[in-house]
Protein backbone atom coordinates (compact mmCIF):
# COMPACT_ATOMS: atom_id res chain seq x y z
CA UNK A 1 0.00 0.00 0.00
CA UNK A 2 1.37 3.21 -0.70
CA UNK A 3 0.40 7.39 -0.73
CA UNK A 4 -1.74 6.60 -3.63
CA UNK A 5 -4.23 4.29 -2.01
CA UNK A 6 -4.20 7.35 1.08
CA UNK A 7 -4.90 9.93 -1.96
CA UNK A 8 -7.79 7.37 -3.29
CA UNK A 9 -9.03 6.87 0.25
CA UNK A 10 -9.40 10.53 1.16
CA UNK A 11 -11.07 11.22 -2.64
CA UNK A 12 -13.84 8.38 -1.41
CA UNK A 13 -14.50 9.32 2.16
CA UNK A 14 -15.25 12.90 1.04
CA UNK A 15 -17.72 11.93 -1.79
CA UNK A 16 -19.10 9.12 0.50
CA UNK A 17 -19.69 12.00 2.92
CA UNK A 18 -21.34 13.82 0.41
CA UNK A 19 -23.30 12.04 -1.03
CA UNK A 20 -24.52 10.23 2.49
CA UNK A 21 -25.56 13.91 3.89
CA UNK A 22 -27.30 14.31 0.45
CA UNK A 23 -29.24 11.58 0.55
CA UNK A 24 -30.35 11.70 4.46
CA UNK A 25 -31.81 15.37 3.50
CA UNK A 26 -33.33 14.35 0.37
CA UNK A 27 -35.50 11.07 1.42
CA UNK A 28 -35.59 12.18 5.41
CA UNK A 29 -36.81 15.70 4.48
CA UNK A 30 -37.47 16.87 0.83
CA UNK A 31 -39.76 13.78 0.05
CA UNK A 32 -41.87 13.96 2.71
CA UNK A 33 -42.61 17.49 2.58
CA UNK A 34 -43.01 17.43 -0.93
CA UNK A 35 -45.65 14.12 -0.49
CA UNK A 36 -47.34 14.91 2.83
CA UNK A 37 -50.18 16.41 1.12
CA UNK A 38 -51.13 12.61 -0.19
CA UNK A 39 -51.25 12.07 3.57
CA UNK A 40 -52.98 14.75 5.51
CA UNK A 41 -54.32 16.77 2.49
CA UNK A 42 -55.86 19.43 4.93
CA UNK A 43 -52.77 19.99 7.16
CA UNK A 44 -50.43 19.99 4.12
CA UNK A 45 -52.35 21.12 0.96
CA UNK A 46 -50.80 21.52 -2.43
CA UNK A 47 -48.75 25.03 -2.72
CA UNK A 48 -48.02 25.88 0.79
CA UNK A 49 -44.76 26.53 1.73
CA UNK A 50 -43.36 23.25 3.49
CA UNK A 51 -44.76 21.88 0.38
CA UNK A 52 -43.13 23.89 -2.10
CA UNK A 53 -39.85 23.88 -0.16
CA UNK A 54 -39.89 19.85 -0.50
CA UNK A 55 -40.31 20.55 -4.15
CA UNK A 56 -37.60 22.48 -4.11
CA UNK A 57 -35.04 19.91 -1.97
CA UNK A 58 -35.88 16.82 -4.31
CA UNK A 59 -35.69 18.51 -7.71
CA UNK A 60 -32.49 20.11 -7.00
CA UNK A 61 -30.74 18.40 -4.22
CA UNK A 62 -32.26 14.94 -5.87
CA UNK A 63 -30.60 16.45 -9.69
CA UNK A 64 -27.34 17.14 -7.23
CA UNK A 65 -26.91 13.90 -5.15
CA UNK A 66 -27.59 11.74 -8.77
CA UNK A 67 -24.32 13.34 -10.52
CA UNK A 68 -22.64 13.26 -6.74
CA UNK A 69 -23.36 9.35 -6.70
CA UNK A 70 -21.73 8.78 -10.42
CA UNK A 71 -18.54 10.59 -8.88
CA UNK A 72 -19.00 8.45 -5.46
CA UNK A 73 -19.26 5.42 -7.63
CA UNK A 74 -15.87 6.05 -9.82
CA UNK A 75 -14.18 7.05 -6.54
CA UNK A 76 -15.15 4.05 -4.83
CA UNK A 77 -14.30 1.86 -8.53
CA UNK A 78 -10.67 3.64 -8.14
CA UNK A 79 -9.48 3.20 -4.16
CA UNK A 80 -11.12 -0.33 -4.50
CA UNK A 81 -8.27 -1.38 -7.67
CA UNK A 82 -6.06 0.33 -5.87
CA UNK A 83 -6.43 -0.85 -2.32
CA UNK A 84 -7.17 -4.56 -4.27
CA UNK A 85 -10.67 -5.37 -3.09
CA UNK A 86 -12.33 -7.89 -3.64
CA UNK A 87 -15.51 -8.00 -6.18
CA UNK A 88 -17.90 -8.38 -2.76
CA UNK A 89 -16.65 -5.70 -1.10
CA UNK A 90 -16.71 -3.62 -4.13
CA UNK A 91 -20.16 -4.11 -4.84
CA UNK A 92 -21.45 -3.93 -0.85
CA UNK A 93 -19.67 -0.29 -0.58
CA UNK A 94 -20.70 0.87 -3.74
CA UNK A 95 -24.62 -0.39 -2.85
CA UNK A 96 -24.47 1.22 0.15
CA UNK A 97 -24.45 4.83 -1.31
CA UNK A 98 -28.09 4.12 -2.11
CA UNK A 99 -29.32 3.91 0.86
CA UNK A 100 -29.35 6.98 3.54
CA UNK A 101 -27.17 6.09 6.78
CA UNK A 102 -25.97 3.09 5.34
CA UNK A 103 -24.10 4.99 3.00
CA UNK A 104 -22.08 6.28 6.42
CA UNK A 105 -21.38 2.56 7.60
CA UNK A 106 -19.85 1.92 4.72
CA UNK A 107 -17.77 4.37 3.75
CA UNK A 108 -16.44 3.75 7.99
CA UNK A 109 -16.23 0.12 7.00
CA UNK A 110 -13.78 1.05 4.09
CA UNK A 111 -12.16 3.60 5.99
CA UNK A 112 -10.94 0.93 9.04
CA UNK A 113 -10.50 -1.65 5.80
CA UNK A 114 -8.09 0.41 3.91
CA UNK A 115 -6.19 1.74 7.09
CA UNK A 116 -5.54 -1.71 8.69
CA UNK A 117 -4.36 -2.77 5.45
CA UNK A 118 -1.92 0.59 5.26
CA UNK A 119 -0.43 -1.13 8.72
CA UNK A 120 -0.54 -4.43 7.80
CA UNK A 121 3.28 -5.01 6.06
CA UNK A 122 3.40 -6.05 2.82
CA UNK A 123 4.80 -9.50 3.16
CA UNK A 124 3.02 -10.42 6.31
CA UNK A 125 0.31 -13.72 5.54
CA UNK A 126 -2.28 -11.02 6.38
CA UNK A 127 -2.21 -8.87 4.25
CA UNK A 128 -1.47 -11.90 1.39
CA UNK A 129 -5.19 -13.18 2.84
CA UNK A 130 -6.99 -10.24 2.17
CA UNK A 131 -8.45 -9.60 -1.21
Amino acid sequence: MNRGVEGALQRYRVAANVVGVLLVVLVLVGVPLKYAHVLVPALWPVGTRPQQLGEAITEYLGTAHGWLYMVFLVLAILLSRRARWDLGFTLVTMLCGTVPLLSLWAERRATRRVREELATPVGSSAYVGRG
